[in-house]
């Protein structure tokens, strides 16, 4: 085990370079590699190699949670390609899109007010579409036109949309405790 710390989480899995990626190459990729570095396998080395052992399989934990999430998956490459990842920070969006949030917000609201499941299941559907279309968006400004910039925008609305269905996914939480 020599482990190349230099090598970034594409690499590391032997995946290419993209935001589209094989989700299953990459969970065999990871289970292969997780095997090789488990520090149970190098229980029986000197100390300073099993604190080796668990550096590596830290840094493959951490290569994995990040590739195998889209946005910090987006937000990875964005780095990679010297793009500040100012998502957190940076929350300028055009007055249409916050207008669009905020209604999708007020109907969430109104549906978990009246408990209304029907309603928050349509909402899902509607928003699922919708992110599909931002997540392809998403994949060409980062895969095909390499456009950092525009793909870092992109980003940022698909942040408020993963946001927009965390509270859809509590209001279904509070219906079914209601229940």
């Amino acid at each position: 085990m020599t482990p190349d710390f230099s090598q970034d989480y594409f690499a590391l899995f032997g995946l290419p370079r993209a935001y589209r990626l094989d989700t299953a190459q990459l969970d065999q990729a990871y289970r292969d590699l997780q095997g090789r570095v488990h520090p149970d396998r190098h229980a029986h080395l000197p100390e300073s190699e099993q604190r080796l052992s668990m550096e590596w399989a830290t840094r493959v934990n951490e290569a994995y949670r990040t590739l195998k999430q889209p946005l910090a998956r987006a937000g990875y490459l964005l780095q990679l390609a010297g793009v500040a990842d100012d998502r957190e920070s940076n929350t300028a969006m055009p007055a249409d899109f916050l207008m669009e949030q905020l209604e999708w917000r007020e109907a969430v609201a109104e549906a978990r007010a009246g408990g209304d499941h029907h309603a928050l299941e349509k909402l899902v559907q509607r928003l699922d579409r919708h992110a599909g279309g931002i997540r392809g968006e998403l994949e060409r400004k980062l895969d095909l036109d390499r456009d950092y910039a525009g793909a870092a925008d992109v980003l940022r609305r698909l942040m408020f949309i993963d946001r927009l269905e965390r509270e859809i996914d509590e209001a279904f939480e509070a219906l079914e405790e209601q229940d």
